[in-house]
């Protein structure tokens, strides 16, 4: 997802220097470091300066080959964390917690291609999908999907939000790649949560997560699927909105260090984390 919402694939934070063409097909050569933003540019932030442009484009994990992984490495990543459900990860028997709560899903399926042994892999589910009632209310009213599910997640699951966090600020020195299934949701919330830590413009944040849909189409085609982008954009001007004034809704009042600290972030991982956003 880009930015806010959603990056085409996954977001990395911390890098060294920027990955080299390989990772699944898409790279930026670009020698700037720190997050894999999919923007035309830099992002402003509040105080004043930028986070640089984007060290990485990349499509879904599944289409990373071992010349994308090598890429991934050399450029300072150490950690890549997956914000999927474990029925995401792995084939479960019946019907999986996902399915039942209303979710769709990409069919749980392994990375094609392993991780180099140097690499450490987490698994960090951001969902609590054992909480069928909350999700089959979200479904029920077509807020998945969109970032017009961002706010009552963001009020209903804080020890989520905050377990995500802790976890990337805590994480082994180097890069961390963190992703979900295409990368607009649950990347997308964590992304803007992290954007708004680093006190990127409001208006930046919003206008990169509109990217989003462009962005998704290889990855659907990729999967055989359909783009889901206008369903999503037909969803959201049914409440008046656009992809990007659905983002800066639930910015407009969102103090995130507050946010984040009642949460259970502590102050060491949260200024940690500053550091590695803004350094």
């Amino acid at each position: 997802m880009p930015v806010g919402g959603a990056p085409a694939g996954p977001l990395v934070l911390g890098l060294e220097q920027p990955i080299d063409e390989g990772f699944g097909g898409r790279w930026l050569s670009d020698a700037s470091n720190r997050l894999d933003l999919p923007t035309a540019g830099p992002l402003p932030i509040g105080s004043g300066g930028c986070i640089p442009p984007p060290s990485l484009m990349s499509t879904d994990l599944r289409f990373v080959t071992a010349k994308g992984w090598r890429s991934a490495y050399e450029a300072g990543v150490r950690t890549v964390m997956d914000l999927r459900n474990p029925d995401e990860i792995r084939p479960t028997p019946g019907q999986g917690l996902t399915s039942q709560g209303g979710s769709a899903a990409f069919p749980a399926e392994s990375t094609r291609t392993p991780l180099p042994p140097e690499i450490k892999r987490l698994e960090v589910p951001l969902d609590d999908v054992e909480d069928l009632e909350f999700w089959k209310d979200i479904n029920h009213r077509r807020l998945n999907g969109t970032p017009l599910y961002f706010r009552p997640f963001l009020e209903h699951k804080t020890e989520r939000c905050a377990a995500v966090i802790t976890a990337l600020a805590q994480s082994d020195p180097g890069g961390v790649l963190f992703h979900c299934g295409a990368g607009r949701d649950r990347t997308g919330l964590v992304s803007l949560l992290l954007l708004s830590l680093a006190e990127v413009d409001a208006e930046a944040i919003a206008e990169d997560y509109a990217l989003s849909t462009s962005a998704l189409r290889p990855l659907f085609t990729a999967m055989g699927q359909d783009d889901q982008g206008p369903m999503i954009e037909s969803l959201l001007a049914d409440h008046g909105l656009t992809p990007r004034d659905s983002v800066l809704d639930v910015l407009k009042d969102l103090d995130v260090q507050a946010y984040l600290r009642k949460a259970g972030v502590t102050e060491e991982d949260l200024t940690r984390l500053r550091a590695q956003l803004l350094n």
